[in-house]
């Protein structure tokens, strides 16, 4: 199954207790489609100035993603964010934010990427998920990421658009934030509630969770001595992800255990994300690398049967 993901092209600045990288390629689009890209056909739509080029194009197309629908703006600036972490690496420090072309981001979508079976609405404005969304007739499969911007300034919107879609994914505390509920279980089924099949809760350093109407699935993350940069994590999990669902073909996203998979296949390909900066362990990611710390994946979490009495 094709899959198409529409959300923000970006230049990064990063600092961390490991280094830190001035200008490096970034955002939402960019970090999913590469790590979707180990296991389907996937067309990345967003918006990028005249700034963005053929070095940053090649990253793309080594990892055979379909830039057709990536828009050029004549005189613009490709979206910019510098952050930096502590030393836990589990609280980002925004400095700096410059929207350049994402602001005005209208999305433009082909008739390939309108007809893809499968569609990631990565964090943008509701409203234009939404829209996006009623224009992909042919996809059967939809998933969801958004954030506490939005919870807080556009929710009635939000909560529409989440409505139409079959996968939700948001972090633990934004799941808490958009439903008012503490315990994290209770979030999940309130969540469910609004329409979407499975709810996945990334968790970061801990994990993510599953949360469907069969029940409950969880996985730590994968353990790593050396973390550079976390930027684009929970993309790459996404990626993973929906990468993997949509390889397993129709009815995978209402397949149990295709979606424990899913879940242990976008833990690997964020695992390998935040061992460097930016998308630079990815390009060089083998897919017998990811297949090999998958089956690692599998032995960490399996544990033996209490023996009978």
């Amino acid at each position: 199954m094709s899959l198409c993901v529409v959300g923000s092209i970006a230049f990064d600045a990063v600092e961390s207790p490991f280094g830190e990288r001035e200008r490096m390629l970034g955002g939402s689009a960019v970090h999913f489609s590469l790590a979707a890209s180990f296991f389907t056909d996937v067309r990345v739509v967003g918006p990028v100035g005249e700034d963005f080029g053929e070095d940053e194009y090649a990253v793309l197309h080594g990892r055979a993603v379909n830039t057709d629908d990536i828009e050029t703006i004549s005189g613009g600036k490709t979206f910019f964010w510098r952050g930096r972490y502590e030393d836990n690496l589990n609280t980002a420090h925004t400095e700096d934010t410059q929207l350049g072309v994402f602001g005005d981001f209208e999305p433009k979508l082909s008739e390939a990427s309108r007809s893809a079976e499968t569609l990631f609405l990565a964090n943008i404005q509701p409203d234009l998920q939404r829209r996006v969304n009623e224009q992909c007739e042919g996809a059967r499969l939809v998933g969801l990421d958004s954030m506490n911007l939005w919870i807080d300034t556009a929710r009635d919107s939000l909560v529409q658009t989440i409505d139409g879609v079959d996968l939700l994914f948001m972090n633990d505390a934004e799941l808490r934030m958009l439903t008012g509920e503490s315990n994290l279980l209770r979030a999940a089924r309130e969540a469910m509630g609004m329409g979407p099949r499975a709810v996945i809760a990334k968790q970061g350093e801990y994990g993510a969770a599953l949360f469907t109407p069969e029940g409950f699935f969880a996985l730590p993350a994968y353990p790593l001595e050396t973390v550079h940069d976390p930027t684009g994590a929970g993309d790459s999990f996404a990626g993973g992800f929906l990468g993997y669902l949509a390889s397993q073909g129709e009815g995978a996203g209402e397949d149990e255990d295709v979606l424990r998979r899913a879940m242990a296949y976008g833990s690997t390909l964020a695992s390998f994300n935040v061992e460097e900066f930016g998308t630079e362990r990815v390009q060089r990611l083998t897919r017998e690398e990811v297949d090999g710390r998958f089956d690692d994946f599998r032995n960490m979490t399996a544990f033996a049967a209490v023996p009978s009495a």
